[in-house]
């Protein structure tokens, strides 16, 4: 396609008509793999005559084209941008960034970054200089500062090892660099222009000392050029004139962006670098030149920005975060807290608890929409750049470690508002401090809870000043009360006066604010309480369940509606899982609550339900493992699964198995006995059906070998008839499978019909003719180990049980079975399997170990040494910087806080280790070496000739091992013995 042509076509995606637009797609999509194709998208890009539309099209389908096949994630697959094209776009494409408009930068800036992350520095060598040369022309500066920053960033993250290249990168190019800057600082009334150079230059420092200062910038000249370029930023007003008037632009403006980043590389060079404690030995002098130098001047200039918060001058939320973290690390060093102290007053009154007050942002936020302003309450991203969470940090930091000057003066202050609040008629109560003094009490919630003489008084104000506020007219108390009591301190007394007199408010109260938030202070109260909770767990289901059917009602009635019905309703669901946790010890309560929750689940668990699905299918599966039985009326809720599974809930596979589990494992005489329904027959139907769909993915099937396992582990002796169908439908699955963690699932499918019956599955094996093709794939893949040494399959350790219990149980047929050949292949995979076993075993309870001393000394007191080593905390995020947060590090926060990691074992690190080693599972009560000894003593009885045989087979290293093992198994009799005593003592 030429160059008009392709225009014609871009114009054409854009229409109107949708039989143009996708005719037009479908064209793209056909010639896109055509040679010189991203050239002339390139070409239209930069053609500043062309449609800045049909431009804006080219550079968004370039973008995209690049990113996904500029580098294939699969090394298999096959290239499909010729090199030829790929030498014309480096050649070309770092030149037109300077030339194109902002909007259309910021794709083909996307587009370089994926080129640099591919092919620096081995297919790009030429990049640095290109980037050295541009450096020395006035008019190519912004393009090879955009590039240096793409360049230097690729890198920030990146170990010791793999940052060599960024060292040659700032060797080459810092020299320039800082002459660049240092003649930038020196403009007089600089245009914005010089903003968003400044800009570029603080962003490629961030980047290059992110983790490591380069050695270039230990040279005391060279990093105090920098500094006191970074502390003339620091010191100097951000311009007045030309700043936005709309506060979500003018955050944004150039140089409050400036500022922000100069804020942002100082705190990084104070809290990694300039901390004594955290340096290595050969680091201590730049820490303590940082530290005489300029610590206590950042921090005189850091108390001047804040001084906008006593006047009333703006401020962004970002720059003043920023600013707290600074002062809260600095608030345990001796030195640092001397300089903050004579100020210490008018920082703790003037400046942090006004933050922490409701302020008019939120005023007009909670006028327009009062569920976002709760949800922002509990948004771990708005944690990262808000004053208010700063200010709390500052004030349980100063109280933890100062606590003795200033614990007692703050209360005093807190107290005083609470009395003029109290005192003032409701036309002139100050509804505002009351919110952060609320706020302030919760923050400082255990700390008072531990000291003399607030701990004695705690309770008391929790009646006097916090549980009136749910009757408040006043609805950001009522929603401060409600979503932050997770920081109040209970005990029973308080929980039961709780109940009684607030509690009907509390439910009041999911019609105004948003129940996501309410619930999550229900959960906590609930998980504190645990079984004190049990007088009230019918009474809560029975709201709850009442509540959920009024927001089902309310969505029902108004199809318009907004999210917030939807949301409540799996509040709702979401508070009822907690109190059933929370009981799980009671079973009989689970009998009085099953007749509230069985409408719920009946009528949930059908395409009703798909909103819900989730939430619904946990309360099953607490119903049916904490119930003392299952009921026939639960086993109702089987056919509606398997029915939802068959048509529209695949995925929803994996919650489905945890209720399927229990059915089967708690109720297997039921699961084997009952013909109508034919809970058997019907499991199959489903799990056929799913292993043989030709499109189903890997990884949308993993459930399905589980299940299996589960029939096989707790049916033993009495499914034979399905060991071949499971077996057939095993072993077609596996040979289309790829992912590794799907091959060893279906692999642990054989080794537990081979542990089930193995002389019978041995031989459904032979009849299928599959024997020596499994053996070969299940030995190949117990061998594989990737580079690091560890094994690459069956990591888990139930999956090494798994497979030490099928092949030990090979090992007890007779010869016929099983030549001396094979048992001698056997007989030493098991053994290296139950080595490995042992160890992962051993590791898992030293690391438990670990973990529990971690918890024991997981509180702080005013005891400690006053230059503690503090976490680092500057890490943030903004709309437009989204660049400067590392997202592994918030994905793993976000899943903390959702109480789960990544699931996801089998990727490539190396991980051996799992996340749901607590599943629990019949052989839970085997012990692999146990049944291994008495298995090889009874081969040793029953067939003394091929026993010796086989010992003599083996070399010293497998005779040493099978002694170790023997020992071992030995010392396990021992321990499940002494376990046993002690059980049955404390019972």
């Amino acid at each position: 396609m030429d160059l008009q042509s392709l225009a014609v076509v871009l114009r054409a995606a854009l229409s109107h008509v949708p039989e143009e637009r996708k005719a037009a797609e479908e064209s793209l999509n056909q010639f896109q793999y055509a040679p010189q194709h991203l050239v002339r998208l390139l070409q239209i890009i930069v053609d500043g005559s062309c449609d800045m539309a049909v431009r804006q099209v080219a550079s968004i389908h370039f973008k995209n084209f690049v990113a996904k096949n500029w580098s294939p994630n699969d090394p298999e697959e096959s290239q499909k941008i010729s090199e030829s094209d790929k030498l014309m776009v480096r050649e070309n494409i770092l030149g037109f960034i300077v030339q194109v408009p902002p909007l259309l930068r910021a794709q083909l800036g996307e587009s370089i970054k994926t080129i640099i992350h591919s092919d620096y520095p081995e297919q790009w060598p030429g990049l640095l200089h290109w980037v050295t040369h541009n450096l020395e022309s006035e008019n190519q500066i912004f393009g090879a500062l955009y590039v240096l920053r793409v360049l230097s960033r690729k890198y920030e993250f990146k170990s010791e090892e793999e940052r060599i290249p960024l060292y040659h990168i700032v060797e080459e190019t810092f020299p320039r660099l800082l002459s660049i800057f240092s003649k930038l600082v020196q403009i007089v009334n600089p245009p914005i222009e010089v903003a968003d150079l400044i800009k570029l230059i603080c962003k490629i420092f961030w980047s290059s000392i992110y983790l490591e200062i380069p050695k270039q910038l230990f040279d005391p000249n060279v990093f105090n050029a920098w500094m006191s370029l970074f502390i003339n930023l620091l010191e100097r007003p951000v311009p007045v004139e030309g700043q936005p008037l709309d506060p979500d632009v003018r955050k944004s403006w150039g140089w409050w962006k400036v500022k922000k980043w100069t804020i942002h590389i100082l705190n990084r060079l104070y809290t990694r670098f300039g901390d004594m404690k955290l340096q290595k030995p050969e680091s201590k002098a730049f820490a303590q030149m940082f530290q005489k130098n300029y610590a206590g001047r950042i921090l005189g200039c850091h108390l001047q920005i804040l001084n906008a918060v006593r006047t009333g001058d703006y401020l962004p939320d970002r720059v003043i975060n920023l600013v707290l973290q600074y002062l809260t690390n600095s608030v345990t060093k001796n030195s640092m807290y001397q300089l903050m102290q004579p100020q210490i007053d008018i920082i703790l009154f003037e400046i942090i608890f006004p933050l922490m007050c409701f302020n008019d942002n939120d005023q007009k936020l909670w006028d327009e929409d009062p569920h976002e302003y709760v949800r922002k309450g509990y948004d771990i991203i708005e944690d990262l750049y808000s004053p208010r969470t700063a200010a709390m940090d500052f004030v349980s930091e100063l109280v933890r470690k100062r606590g003795k000057s200033n614990l007692q003066k703050f209360i005093h202050f807190i107290v005083d508002i609470f009395r003029r609040y109290d005192e003032a008629s409701i036309e002139i109560k100050p509804y505002r401090q009351k919110d952060g003094a609320l706020l302030a009490i919760g923050t400082l919630c255990d700390k008072l809870k531990q000291t003399d003489p607030y701990k004695a008084e705690l309770e008391r104000m929790l009646v006097q000043h916090v549980f009136p506020e749910f009757n408040s007219h006043v609805g950001h108390l009522r929603a401060k009360i409600s979503t932050r009591y997770d920081l109040y301190s209970l005990n029973s007394l308080m929980i039961n006066l709780w109940l009684i007199m607030y509690c009907p408010e509390f439910f009041k109260l999911m019609n105004e604010v948003e129940n996501e938030d309410l619930v999550f202070t229900l959960e906590t109260i609930v998980d504190k309480f645990g079984e004190e909770m049990a007088p009230y767990a019918l009474g809560l289901c029975q709201n709850l369940a009442a509540a959920f059917w009024r927001c089902m009602a309310s969505q029902e009635a108004d199809d318009e509606a907004d999210d917030s019905g939807a949301l409540a309703a799996v509040g709702c669901l979401r508070a009822i899982s907690t109190i059933l946790e929370s009981v799980s010890s009671l079973p009989h309560l689970f009998i009085q609550i099953e007749p509230t929750l069985l409408p719920i689940m009946r009528r949930m668990l059908t395409s009703d339900g798909q909103d819900v699905y989730e939430e619904v299918l946990e309360i099953v599966s607490y119903m049916t493992f904490f119930s003392p039985s299952i009921s026939l009326d639960m086993w109702s809720l089987w056919p509606l699964m398997m029915e939802a599974l068959n048509d529209w809930a695949i995925d929803f596979f994996e919650n489905i198995l945890v209720p399927l589990d229990n059915y089967v494992s708690r109720g297997s005489d039921h699961f084997l006995a009952c013909k109508n329904p034919d809970y058997q027959q019907s499991l199959w139907s489903a799990l056929s059906s799913i292993m043989m769909d030709q499109n189903m993915e890997d990884s949308d099937i993993e459930p399905a070998p589980k299940l299996i396992e589960v029939v096989f582990q707790n049916c033993k002796g009495n499914v034979d008839q399905w060991v071949e169908p499971y077996l057939s439908l095993t072993i077609d699955r596996l040979r289309r499978a790829h992912k590794p963690y799907l091959k060893c699932l279906l692999v642990q499918v054989i080794a537990n019909a081979f542990y089930y019956n193995p002389s019978l599955t041995l031989a459904t094996l032979h009849k299928l003719g599959a024997v020596t093709e499994i053996f070969n794939i299940w030995f190949g893949m117990l061998e594989q180990v990737k580079k690091s040494g560890v094994r690459a399959n069956f990591k888990r350790e139930h999956d090494k049980k798994v497979c030490c219990l099928g092949l030990t149980s090979l090992i007890s047929l007779p010869a016929d079975h099983i030549p001396g050949e094979a048992l001698n292949r056997i007989f030493k995979a098991t053994l290296d399997l139950l080595v490995a076993y042992k160890e992962q075993v051993a590791e898992s309870k030293k690391q438990d170990d670990a973990d529990g001393d971690d918890m024991d000394g997981f509180d702080g007191d005013e005891d400690e040494d006053d230059d503690e080593v503090e976490s680092d905390k500057e890490m943030g995020l903004d709309e437009e910087d989204a660049d400067e947060v590392n997202s592994l590090h918030l994905q793993k926060l976000a899943a903390e806080a959702r109480g789960f990691q990544p699931a996801d074992e089998y990727d490539d690190s190396d991980d051996d280790f799992s996340d749901d080693e607590e599943l629990q599972s019949p052989i839970d009560e085997v012990d692999p070496f146990i049944l291994f000894v008495e298995t090889v003593q009874g081969l040793q009885a029953s067939d003394p000739i091929r026993f010796q045989s086989l010992m003599q087979t083996l070399d010293f290293r497998y005779q040493a091992l099978a002694s170790g093992i023997a020992q071992h198994a030995e010392e396990r009799r021992v321990e499940i013995e002494k376990e046993k005593l002690e059980k049955a003592n404390a019972q």
